[in-house]
């Protein structure tokens, strides 16, 4: 009538999983029993993440001669691998063997081993019959016994207090356990030679300690109560069954007839009813009883003397709540003060760290790590730490995300307002800059080069400047559609003015040579067409841009940690290096022309100054490239405004500053015969 023992090592694993108790030491007798102890809790163990510190093994008769030897392995296992918690299997003896060596170890070393641990006691232990032989039970203070699940019947407590040793005189072992317990004698007892009082039937068993006699029923008297009535049950079946089996009683006599007890078999599997106390009765498939255990805390006196608690129950049979535990009902050793007593090989690795195992160690003793860059853990000891979700940061203890914030280039931050300035600057130099060769478009110095083409290049480096506004503020579909594409086409259209000033001046002074073909060159048709043509290139490449991979407003979460930046996905990267890399094209195939150029006898030549332009030029965007590949978020935006801004103003002040000192400043120099002379 036994629970299934398997279920008590469940219940052991889950009585250290509650109170966290991951490093523990086994104390197991050497026979087969506790070898099947073994191998069933072992696997046990490992599988919940539990280890064992160590493995004793208890013998089952000790040699005298090795006791001071075993008393000091065993003060080197319970002082030396930080565990606290011991399982304990065995029987009775085992206890004795254990306590009295622990007793010898606190005598050698005049250290009390006992503060702070915890035991815990299999079914198979009876308290009751350690204390009879053994008074050194305070060592097992903190203890925690596995019992078999017992219940009281309605009337148990009156029946046992009417108990009287007179009561029936067939019953002979009443009166031997009455005079053992009460120390007493009854007259008709023969115990010669010794002078003991005299038992006179008054004496109550509630009197006697529990150590001696329990009133309450105990997991073995209540297994008893439940075998009589299920074999009474079985035997009431077996009766009736008339067509499987003989008649069981005597219609005259009504007297039992011989029955094997193999024949009860069937009929107790098939046994199911309700006891007194109202729990069901019944057997498994595999004949065994359907029960469980109950979880007890001992109580230990000064005295040795013990008082058992319940404190839970292990019912296999109950659904999601098999185990249940009530810590506020535990009696723990006073130099615990209450405080839940702790068994690990490591300490926990609070939350922003993680575990790292030991080398050469259990998976239970480990190292705590901080969290890598850019991972969090939010619980005790996490095996790894984790990503935050895309829209989150960790923060500085890196056990919590925070929520990024949505980030982009505005007008009211120091560096947009910088940048507008700048852009807004640039712009009214330009126009002020158009406004004067407009007035003064009569002059030498304007009408030398070109006049429509100054003016064309003029205007689309006025655009130049106003495009980049285009880049700050918040990202929507309009603006990310046009700020590449225009940035892209105005300024092919600028830098295709100048390479067309160059060419147009290098054609010129080629037609001056005698017989030269250049002749039907010279005129504004070369340079309308260069301006043309170059542009158009430009706009075919954005419009194939925008018709197959157009850029779109999007958010990069990946770029700045703690920022979500909403950009213009270029949509097609290689789209946009190649609008790049054919501005860069015309810039390098001006400078170079205007390099060669530079020193050529033309009174009105500007190719010099065009050449200290481009150079300019050529050097923001080759500087650009790696410097737009290192930055991230709003700064990679920044670095294009400014891009833009300093080459242009690259053009405009490299080409027209010199032109308006003489057209404002030293207007008297503004004249054919000034300029031949000078060779401007």
């Amino acid at each position: 009538m036994a629970p299934n023992e398997a279920h008590q090592y469940k219940g052991i694993i889950q009585l250290l999983q509650h109170f966290g108790w991951t490093w523990v030491g086994l104390f197991v007798v050497d026979d087969d029993s506790g070898d099947c102890f073994l191998q069933a809790m072992e696997p046990l163990l490992s599988q919940n993440w539990i280890c064992s510190a160590f493995t004793e093994r208890i013998p089952k008769q000790a040699r005298v001669t090795d006791l001071s030897v075993t008393a000091l392995k065993m003060y080197l296992l319970i002082m030396g691998r930080k565990a606290n918690t011991f399982v304990i299997y065995g029987e009775s003896p085992s206890i004795w063997w254990l306590s009295d060596l622990m007793a010898m170890a606190e005598l050698e070393y005049e250290e009390n081993i006992t503060p702070g641990k915890v035991w815990i006691m299999t079914a198979q232990i009876d308290f009751a019959a350690i204390e009879t032989t053994r008074k050194n039970l305070q060592l097992f203070k903190s203890t925690i016994s596995f019992t078999i699940h017992s219940a009281e019947p309605p009337g148990f407590q009156t029946y046992l207090q009417k108990i009287h040793p007179h009561q029936d005189q067939r019953d002979g072992f009443l009166k031997v356990f009455w005079e053992e317990a009460f120390g007493c004698s009854f007259p008709s007892s023969a115990v010669p030679d010794v002078v003991v009082e005299s038992c006179t039937g008054e004496e109550r068993l509630e009197g006697l300690p529990e150590t001696v006699f329990e009133m309450r029923m105990t997991g073995h008297s209540y297994s008893i109560y439940n075998a009589v009535y299920a074999v009474a049950s079985a035997l009431y079946a077996s009766s009736s069954s008339r067509s499987h089996h003989r008649s069981m009683v005597d219609g005259n006599r009504g007297e039992l007839q011989d029955l094997q007890s193999w024949q009860l078999h069937p009929f107790l599997q098939s046994v199911s009813f309700n006891n007194s106390v109202g729990e069901k009765v019944s057997f498994t498939d595999q004949g065994e009883m359907v029960g469980g255990f109950d979880i007890m805390s001992v109580i230990i006196s000064p005295n040795s003397s013990f008082h058992k608690v319940k404190v839970g129950r292990l019912d296999p049979h109950a659904g999601e709540r098999t185990f249940t535990i009530h810590e506020d009902s535990m009696a723990w050793h006073r130099s615990l003060n209450q405080v839940l007593p702790v068994s690990v090989c490591s300490d926990s690795c609070q939350p922003g760290s993680q575990k790292k195992k030991k080398e050469g160690e259990k998976f239970c003793c480990y190292d705590c790590i901080p969290c890598p860059e850019g991972k969090i853990s939010t619980w005790k000891d996490m095996p790894d730490c984790f990503q935050c979700p895309e829209d989150q940061y960790p923060n500085q203890d890196r056990d919590g995300c925070i929520p990024k914030v949505i980030t982009f280039l505005s007008f009211e931050e120091p560096l947009g307002i910088g940048l507008a300035s700048l852009a807004g600057s640039l712009s009214l130099i330009t126009a002020l800059v158009l406004g004067i060769f407009i007035k003064h478009k009569e002059t030498p110095i304007v009408r030398a080069n070109n006049q429509d083409i100054t003016y064309a290049l003029l205007v689309s480096l006025l655009l130049c400047f106003l495009s980049s506004l285009l880049f700050l503020g918040n990202p929507g579909k309009a603006t990310c559609l046009l700020r590449q594409s225009a940035f892209g086409i105005i300024f092919s259209v600028a830098v295709s003015c100048v390479l067309a000033k160059t060419i147009t001046v290098v054609v010129a002074f080629m037609a001056t040579k005698p017989g030269s073909s250049m002749r039907k060159w010279v005129g504004k048709r070369l340079a309308y067409s260069i301006v043309l043509s170059c542009s158009l290139i430009q706009a075919g490449i954005c419009g194939v841009w925008l018709a197959t991979s157009p850029p779109f407003p999007d958010l990069d979460m990946q770029s700045v940690i703690t920022e979500i930046t909403a950009e213009c996905n270029e949509g097609s990267a290689t789209m946009f290096y190649l609008v790049l890399g054919y501005l860069g094209l015309l810039s390098i195939i001006s400078f170079m022309v205007a390099f060669l150029a530079r020193k050529l006898p033309d009174s009105f030549n500007e190719t010099k100054f065009i050449t200290f332009s481009m150079l300019v030029f050529c050097s923001v965007w080759l500087t650009f490239v790696p410097t737009y590949l290192s930055t991230k978020g709003e700064d990679m935006v920044a670095v294009e405004i400014f891009s833009i801004l300093a080459s242009g103003a690259g053009l405009l002040g490299c080409i027209f500053s010199p032109k308006c000192y003489i057209i404002v400043l030293r207007p008297e120099l503004n004249n054919r015969k000034q300029l031949i002379r000078r060779k401007y």
